[in-house]
């Protein structure tokens, strides 16, 4: 049900005295303050003051065996409010050091402390309490990620925080459900199987979902009883560290879970090729997974779970709901500023409802709220800083350049922060930088077909293959195009729907590994087979 309201809530619009009425029924104390919202959907609002965000910066500092801490170095780095380019507060700017302490307080957390040994129930316990302290911080937790991320605070509070909520209750009942199994074996022997906790675990997590991502990370690998030292994007540490405050508050014993904030070349480099990390999982660009990978290889040869980038396709047949299909198309784009590893990025239209397609789209394009994150109606935020900006722009850039028909958008919104016009683009061919590299952007691609044979060949037709979505009335149909692309998810007549037990990952160089469900645990358990003689059994 979750993720049926995540998509009613992120696809549908709504006006703003509905949406203020629901975040008021959901018993939101501090959003008041927010309910001066946009009147119509149109991207002037990006230009207006910014509304002061309800929520304080009390945790900037390193989580190390159970405790606040400033950097070995001294160092701080500030994070930035994407609406404006200000800086929100200075962080603790970790690096090798840092990384060699947590690990330190991870390994003697596992070796010696009691989360491992811990009876599986207790364990479930505590990530329970946890849930609950997610819920009563909702909206501090909401406003945090929007603050540093940009995201609108309603997909924050009403979606991904209830969501971050929910993966930690999932994983909880997974705690102590997690055990071995009896073997048959030819001959007098008693076998069975034990999965084992991986040990210390090192995880990277992203920018564009910091809680989810989070929760991805961390929920499984608590629940199969490892330690953790957690490094968060430079671009969005806050959060983080405020859910990671919360779960020691939950019970967490010291040095369970250790959470750095720095930069990648330095505290996620020094993470990656730590000879005392038994395990490393890692999302963010396929580029930078390279790197990861090649590193954990080079030290330990510790396994490396990879969720990378994407150039999704989807898919819409000649006998779609050409409204409804213009409406998924859109929100399986624009969803999240564009910043989402699976985003729908090659929108491909059959020739019969291209024309309407692509003209129903531009008008959608160009009614979509950009502005203020923190004001209720807003659908897309700014960009997260200035590189990404900068490199939204010049691959919009390109499409010009290349021959494709800009239908709306284009450039910049307002001169303040990182706002970039909801863009669309017809007439794209499949060689043109637009088709094939990931823009992670509000910049979307309309490319023409004629057949299944065809889309189907030009949909797999990259190296990537994270997500897929297909919109058809035709069962048959469907069930040709699913099994015929090439990604890990498939969304048939819906796009972006997420539950804490459907598992996500890539074929190709979308990645190594399935995050989520039950899928998520086994990367973080070993197997052992253990072989005793049976002396005269009574039955093999």
């Amino acid at each position: 049900m979750a993720s049926l309201r995540k998509c009613w809530l992120l696809s549908r619009p709504f006006s703003s005295a509905s949406a203020s009425a629901a975040l008021h029924s959901r018993g939101g104390g501090n959003i008041s303050s927010l309910s001066k919202g946009i009147s119509k959907y149109s991207t002037a609002s990006a230009i207006e003051e910014p509304v002061s965000p309800p929520v304080q910066v009390n945790y900037t500092e390193l989580l190390i065996n159970g405790q606040f801490v400033k950097a070995a170095s001294g160092k701080t780095f500030p994070t930035l409010d994407p609406r404006t380019g200000d800086v929100i507060a200075h962080v603790a700017e970790g690096d090798s050091e840092d990384v060699n302490q947590a690990v330190a307080a991870a390994r003697k957390a596992f070796d010696e402390g009691p989360w491992p040994k811990m009876p599986a129930y207790e364990r479930q316990r505590i990530l329970l309490r946890f849930a609950d302290l997610i819920e009563k911080h909702n909206d501090e937790l909401a406003a945090l990620e929007t603050w540093d991320n940009g995201k609108p605070f309603e997909q924050a509070a009403k979606i991904e925080v209830p969501m971050l909520a929910r993966l930690m209750r999932y994983y909880a009942g997974w705690a102590d459900k997690i055990h071995g199994l009896t073997v048959p074996a030819d001959g007098p022997y008693h076998v069975q199987t034990l999965h084992e906790p991986i040990g210390v675990v090192g995880q990277i997590i992203p920018w564009n979902f910091p809680l989810l991502m989070y929760g991805w990370k961390v929920g499984p690998a608590l629940a199969c009883g490892n330690t953790i030292i957690l490094k968060t994007a430079e671009q969005t540490p806050l959060s983080a560290l405020l859910a990671s405050n919360l779960l020691h508050e939950a019970g967490l014993p010291p040095g369970v879970l250790n959470v750095i904030s720095g930069f990648g070349p330095t505290a996620g480099a020094a993470l990656s090729s730590h000879m005392d990390v038994d395990k490393l999982a890692f999302t963010g660009s396929t580029s930078t997974g390279k790197i990861v990978l090649q590193m954990a290889a080079k030290s330990n040869l510790k396994p490396v779970t990879l969720e990378l980038g994407g150039k999704s396709p989807f898919i819409i047949c000649e006998d779609a709901d050409v409204d409804k299909a213009v409406e998924l198309a859109h929100f399986a784009l624009f969803f999240n500023q564009g910043q989402c590893c699976c985003a729908g990025s090659r929108t491909f239209v059959h020739e019969r409802v291209y024309d309407e397609f692509v003209e129903k789209s531009k008008a959608l394009a160009l009614k979509r709220a950009v502005g203020d994150p923190f004001k209720v109606g807003t659908q897309q935020g700014p960009q997260i800083d200035t590189e990404q900006f900068e490199k939204i722009l010049g691959y919009i850039r390109s499409g010009v350049e290349d021959g494709a028909t800009l239908e709306a958008g284009g450039g910049r919104l307002g001169n303040k922060g990182y706002y970039i016009k909801p863009t669309v683009f017809s007439n794209v061919k499949d060689d043109m930088l637009i088709a094939r590299e990931e823009i992670f952007g509000p910049v979307q691609s309309i490319l023409k077909y004629k057949d299944l044979d065809e889309v189907i060949h030009r949909a797999n037709s990259t190296p990537y293959g994270l997500a897929a979505g297909v919109f058809t009335q035709d069962i048959d149909t469907a069930n040709t195009l699913t099994r015929a692309l090439r990604a890990g998810t498939v969304w048939v007549n819906c796009f972006d729907t997420f539950d804490a037990a459907i598992p996500f990952g890539g074929y190709k160089m979308s990645g190594h590994g399935r995050e989520k469900g039950i899928y998520g645990l086994s990367n973080y358990l070993q197997v052992k087979a253990v072989v005793t003689p049976l002396k005269n059994p009574a039955w093999l």
